[in-house]
């Protein structure tokens, strides 16, 4: 009997979720693996890599039990993209916490690089700031191997977490394009990393991954439920969900996961948001993008500080107005169209009458409004295409759609990162699969009042008050 599936991993912040889908698109099972996230510090957000080995291999084996792997045609994963860590390449293991794409602690390496930023931007298409890898990599060197002797001599590696996970399942040291793209080395005119920013960022080419394109035969796994399997395509988790969505047009993918990642293709943009590699199949495919640090994270900060739970945050929110309530979630400074690592955190117009719907209402129009300032920044969009674990709550869906004033489709399919994954490793063998399907809200009440209220807030979030 042929294949009949393909297994698709998406390794994200919070969890590893597996799907199995059928030739027809279709998500056949599913099972996911939570991973805990530790903040050891102010500002650090760090995971263990051998949990997020574990939770791809855990999730794996849940969605392959009673399966053969004889019936998975290909393999597809999708992972988290800045996170960065360091290992030692003859015993396999870790030397560090994986520093997660939040983590700032990479900060004083950035503001040392200051005076090079326009030159970075020009190279990598990345405004200088330390969610990217690269930062996060001079640090890890800087305590492990203070005079690079170890990394010249190749007994060090380094990469992303489709790095990692390549090199663990695999045993290659590899990191797909598009990953690359994100660790402000790589030079985005030539595809190959940059001896300029090497030299700059302090980090030597022998501890570096090879770059492999998105999709091919990019490895067999050796290891666990998915030994003999064949890795198809490897994608950034946003960039998966960008091809799920297809043909986009002049529309604007958002991604409300943790953090959101808004996308359009293209590849003309100023500093305030990022030009990078969706993909290479082997040709590259560019696109413009802004990130966002905390989206779905601000809910689930907001619940846990009152002990309830995002969903009720979310019910709350659709009954109440924030009246002049406004939360700008710069917990670890603002990212696009900002870029802002000194803003704070701050919650503004609380009165003796402010209470948690006010509050969930803010929470959720603060994501809107972060997405909102990225499209503007964009030169707008004629639609959002949205994607996410956030994009459950029809609430923040119309109050995107009210601020941004284009009609929002929200994709009924859960899991596009992973679904994305699986297409592309799918493709060689089925093609295009069917296309998705969307509920639609369309704009009713614009809120340029809310928009420069929220504004005025993030102003005052920011130290240098511009």
């Amino acid at each position: 009997m042929s294949p009949s599936y393909v297994l698709a991993v998406d390794q994200g912040t919070s969890a590893t979720k597996c799907v199995l889908l059928d030739p027809a698109g279709r998500i056949v099972r599913s099972a996911s693996a939570p991973l805990a996230i530790a903040y050891p510090r102010p500002g650090w957000v760090e995971q263990r890599a051998e949990d997020v080995l574990e939770s791809v291999l855990s999730a794996s084996a849940s969605v392959l039990e009673d399966v053969s792997t004889d019936e998975v045609v290909a393999v597809g994963l999708s992972t988290q993209r800045e996170s960065a860590l360091l290992w030692d390449r003859a015993t396999g293991k870790p030397l560090d916490a994986l520093l997660g794409w939040q983590d700032q602690r990479a900060a004083p390496v950035v503001r040392r690089l200051h005076h090079q930023a326009a030159d970075i931007l020009r190279i990598t298409g990345l405004p200088l700031d330390p969610m990217f890898s690269a930062a996060k990599l001079t640090w890890l060197l800087d305590q492990h191997d203070p005079d690079r002797s170890l990394s010249r001599s190749g007994r060090l590696a380094v990469g992303t977490v489709d790095s990692w996970l390549m090199f663990a399942l695999t045993g290659q040291h590899v990191i797909e394009a598009g990953n690359a793209s994100r660790t402000q080395l790589l030079d985005l005119a030539t595809g190959r990393w940059s001896s300029e920013l090497l030299e700059l960022f302090g980090v030597p080419e022998p501890v570096l991954p090879s770059i492999i394109p998105s999709e091919g035969h990019l490895g067999t796994v050796g290891v666990g439920p998915l030994t003999g399997l064949e890795i198809r395509a490897v994608l950034g988790d946003s960039h998966a969900a960008l091809f799920a969505h297809a043909d986009l047009g002049a529309a604007a993918k958002v991604t409300y996961g943790t953090g959101s990642s808004v996308m359009r293709l293209g590849a003309t943009a100023g500093a305030s948001v990022c030009r990078t590699l969706a993909w290479a199949d082997p040709e590259p495919v560019l696109a413009l993008e802004g990130n966002i640090r905390s989206s779905g994270s601000t809910l689930t900060w907001l619940a846990e500080l009152f002990e309830t739970t995002p969903e009720r945050l979310s019910q709350l929110a659709a009954s109440s107005s924030s009246e002049g309530v406004h939360l700008v979630p710069a917990f670890g400074g603002l990212a696009a169209p900002w870029w802002d690592e000194r803003a704070q955190g701050l919650i503004s117009g609380v009165t003796l009458g402010t209470r948690l719907p006010q509050l969930a209402r803010a929470a959720l129009e603060s994501i809107a409004l972060q997405v909102d300032a990225v499209v503007r920044s964009m030169g707008g969009t004629t639609a959002i295409l949205a994607d996410g674990g956030a994009t459950a709550s029809d609430v923040l869906m119309q109050i995107q759609a009210d601020l941004s004033e284009v009609p929002v489709r929200r994709a009924r399919e859960r899991d596009l990162s992973a679904i994305g994954a699986g297409l592309l490793a799918a493709r060689s063998r089925w093609g295009r699969l069917n296309p998705l399907h969307y509920d639609e809200f369309h704009p009713a009440e614009p809120q340029p009042g809310l928009r420069r209220a929220w504004l005025d807030a993030v102003r005052k979030s920011r130290l240098d008050g511009e």
